[in-house]
């Protein structure tokens, strides 16, 4: 849920300030883009230098950033950039000038300036915390969308025990990933994705194979997983990291893959087929090296079973989704494929497309649905692509 979000953490001056460390720490940790506020006090207890460490990024405190230059800090793109800002602690004095709409420090200028959600945690003793004005406070700012994470009973800085203390580092980010969660488009689906080559072998040492990178099958189960879906990616032989949340098992061959598509099928809702599966094998590879005694060399080929025709005629309730990548009479080609394995949709792109194809970082694709209505997209980043191709599907569901 967290992974790639850009997380804004504004910290204030409590004496909780030092956990603002682990939250930082924490969000890294899942995969998250961390950028930090800090308010003049909360530098009091935690340095700048500690926090731009651990997120790998400038801590911003002032809206004048070189006073020489004339430099300043943005708030209103930082507001804008972020997915989610976090108060964390958030001080009684802070929680009131949220409510009042100040905007005397960067922070408050930044909230004012944010168009995305909202979480603040308080951290204050516990009469403060239990005085009618605060209370008052974060019940205005409920009121106005902004997201509470309640703080925990146990010792206070002052010696009391009560209600009042920071919620604990892990239970903040639990409570924002259940959020982000509970609006997960996907939740509640499976969706199997196919990804990579497949490799199909002549001997011991050489193959059959082509220069899918699985990049695009991998980006697709990222998002999916991102919009709580469950996710298994049956991938050919790629040197990519496994997304998060994402089950992944790894084949070689194309029978490999059709063996383990054909396990994970019939429970899924969606199945989207990224991969480049071999359409020939190697009727008889050798079990031995083959050396090189002649200067012509034949082998026997075979076709494969086509897994997407396969998955075709045994379609129940599920969603398929195939690819073509086509060199020629591209629309027409992918509208036959469509067709004869009996598919929801159809993704195509084209290696005359530059920025598309194997390898790349990029795609420029055409959905084709199975009522012939064609969706067409610019040239984007394959993550990009990875939404729209699930925008379509989510459309279908």
């Amino acid at each position: 849920m967290l992974n790639g979000k850009n997380v804004l953490l504004a910290v204030t001056g409590s004496i909780a300030a030092y956990k603002s460390a682990l939250i930082v720490r924490e969000f890294i940790k899942k995969g998250a883009n961390v950028k930090v506020i800090m308010t003049d006090a909360s530098c009091e207890f935690i340095t700048p230098l500690t926090l731009s460490t651990l997120s790998k990024n400038p801590v911003v405190k002032d809206f004048v950033k070189d006073l020489n230059s004339g430099v300043w800090n943005n708030h209103v793109d930082l507001g804008l950039w972020a997915d989610f800002m976090l108060i964390a602690p958030s001080t009684a004095n802070t929680l009131a000038k949220l409510v009042g709409g100040n905007a005397d420090t960067f922070l408050l200028a930044t909230y004012l300036s944010a168009r995305c959600p909202v979480f603040v945690a308080p951290a204050m003793d516990l009469d403060m915390f239990k005085h009618p004005s605060t209370q008052n406070n974060l019940e205005v700012l409920k009121s106005r969308g902004v997201m509470v994470i309640q703080p925990e009973y146990g010792e206070l800085a002052s010696g009391l025990e009560g209600e009042g203390r920071l919620a604990e580092p892990e239970n903040i980010i639990s409570f924002i990933h259940d959020y982000f969660l509970d609006l997960a488009s996907l939740r509640g689906k499976k969706i199997l994705i196919t990804a990579g080559p497949t490799y199909e072998a002549i001997d011991p040492v050489r193959f059959i194979g082509n220069h899918s990178s699985g990049k695009m099958g991998f980006a697709i189960a990222e998002i999916a997983a991102s919009r709580g879906a469950e996710v298994v990616l049956v991938s050919g032989p790629v040197s990519l990291p496994t997304p998060d949340n994402v089950e992944r098992i790894d084949v070689t061959s194309a029978s490999d893959m059709l063996e383990q598509v054909s396990k994970q099928y019939t429970h899924c809702d969606v199945v989207i087929m990224a991969a480049a599966v071999a359409d020939y094998a190697v009727q008889q590879p050798s079990a031995s090296k083959i050396k090189k005694n002649t200067s012509v060399f034949s082998l026997e080929l075979e076709k494969t079973k086509d897994i997407l025709h396969f998955l075709g005629e045994n379609k129940n309730k599920q969603l398929l989704i195939g690819f073509a990548l086509e060199t020629d009479n591209e629309v027409e080609n992918a509208k036959k494929k469509l067709k004869a394995k009996n598919l929801d949709a159809i993704v195509l792109n084209s290696l005359n497309d530059k920025g598309a194809g194997f390898a790349t970082d990029t795609n420029q694709i055409t959905v084709i649905k199975r009522n012939n209505k064609m969706i067409s997209f610019e040239l984007k980043h394959k993550l990009d692509v990875a939404k729209d191709i699930l925008d379509v599907a989510e459309s279908m569901l």
